[in-house]
């Protein structure tokens, strides 16, 4: 059985001052791909997750998304992920 999921984490830092989001990419419990926002792009760990991260990282719109996340989903969220 064959197995790709996600997963999508935000870190905050001083509450909403300061915000992370994370994005992980696994196949079959390997992580292959990730998207930081410190970093602003996509890493590849695999050759896979390298041709995958090219790809991604070549669409303008695809990345904006992921690189507002912090805004629409982490600070938006900021009370539902604190205790």
């Amino acid at each position: 059985v064959f197995q790709e999921m996600f997963k999508a984490e935000c870190y905050f830092i001083n509450g909403t001052e300061e915000v992370r989001y994370v994005r992980r990419h696994f196949y079959n419990r390997l992580q292959y791909a990730m998207f930081d926002s410190d970093v602003g792009h996509f890493v590849g760990f695999t050759p896979f997750g390298e041709k995958v991260a090219r790809y991604w990282n070549s669409d303008p719109d695809f990345m904006e998304r992921r690189r507002t996340a912090v805004d629409w989903l982490c600070r938006h969220n900021y009370k539902v992920f604190t205790p």
